[in-house]
């Protein structure tokens, strides 16, 4: 649903808990429950059998994929409401809940802040919009996606995913964390210190929009939102720079910010060390930019063309939406 793209409540809160935990006055120098085999998300043990139940409801739906699109509308917060007035564990606009909520755990309420009720009203929905743009060409489970997101009439008239950054964004990101190998842990503390290890390593290298890979620095593509080509500059983008750093860890990130968001699991403030991923923006699917933290309210990144991968201050952009600790899922030996 569009109006889950705004910053939810929690969210801001979370941010900053964070941002004040976390930012510190230094020098100008600084020095989830894993789940069974029938998903592939971490998700609350206690939403488990519910996802596993709802993710049956129609033969476009499957569990990880609707565990997936929780993660990315909520973080499984069932008390979320965002400024735009969308509710509860799925973001249910009320309108759209009047119409489409259902009664779940049959105990004759159809409540939106109830996840036994918005749960699988949420599949329900996703069932309902497959069939709405069931005629659009391109791919049908990212029609759907982006219908929940933007609305089907969108959808429609796009003649598939509509052309709006942070719909394809929240496509994107539900589809690679959908598609995520099963189980995973966190990363270790040594997988963490060779990624920053290996980002440090970087430090003075030019930034380049859509530069960098598992292998290193590369040319970019064309262009960034002010038009800046990466083309002939060799070097690395924000995540192109983390999947790096990662990579030497034997991680595999996926290529955008909000899609290693969406692969990564978020970290209470307390509990945030060096090598976990700073991210921005003013919801998951909007994602703009990612660093490394390092301590100390700094973080290793490759701000924006014309600069290099250097240290930055957390409170170098204002939107810090959370710390995310990347899940390793394909490791091979160093």
């Amino acid at each position: 649903m569009r109006a889950s793209t705004a910053v939810t409540a929690g969210a801001l809160a979370t941010a900053a808990v964070i941002a004040s935990a976390l930012v510190q006055a230094v020098g100008d120098n600084p020095v989830g429950t894993a789940l069974g085999t029938a998903l592939n998300v971490s998700v609350p043990a206690e939403y488990k059998t519910l996802i596993e139940d709802a993710g049956n409801t129609c033969p476009a739906v499957s569990p990880n994929l609707l565990a997936a699109l929780l993660k990315q509308e909520s973080n499984f917060g069932p008390k979320r409401t965002s400024p735009a007035g969308a509710q509860g564990i799925a973001q249910f606009m009320p309108s759209t809940w009047e119409k489409n909520g259902i009664d779940g755990n049959g105990d004759g309420k159809r409540d939106v802040w109830d996840p036994e009720d918005a749960i699988p009203s949420s599949a329900k929905y996703l069932c309902t919009i497959s069939g709405e743009v069931k005629g659009v060409p391109g791919n049908k489970q990212n029609n759907m996606l982006a219908a929940y997101n933007a609305g089907s009439y969108a959808v429609r008239k796009a003649g598939g995913v509509p052309p709006f950054k942070e719909t394809q964004n929240y496509v994107r990101s539900i589809t690679a964390l959908a598609g995520q190998p099963p189980g995973g842990k966190p990363t270790t503390t040594d997988q963490a210190a060779i990624a920053v290890k290996t980002a440090q390593e970087m430090i003075g290298t030019p930034y380049s929009w859509g530069g960098g890979n598992a292998s290193g620095p590369s040319t970019g593509i064309c262009c960034s939102p002010k038009g800046r080509s990466g083309k002939e500059i060799t070097g690395f983008d924000c995540s192109g720079l983390t999947l790096y750093a990662y990579a030497k860890a034997g991680i595999s990130l996926p290529r955008t910010a909000a899609q290693q968001y969406a692969a990564s699991e978020p970290v209470k403030p307390g509990k945030v060390r060096p090598g976990d991923l700073v991210f921005y923006g003013d919801s998951p699917a909007s994602i703009h930019h990612v660093g490394i933290y390092i301590g100390g309210g700094w973080m290793l990144d490759a701000p924006r063309p014309g600069t290099q991968v250097r240290y930055s201050p957390m409170d170098s952009m204002t939107d810090l939406l959370a710390v995310a600790r990347p899940v390793s899922r394909h490791t091979k030996e160093i």
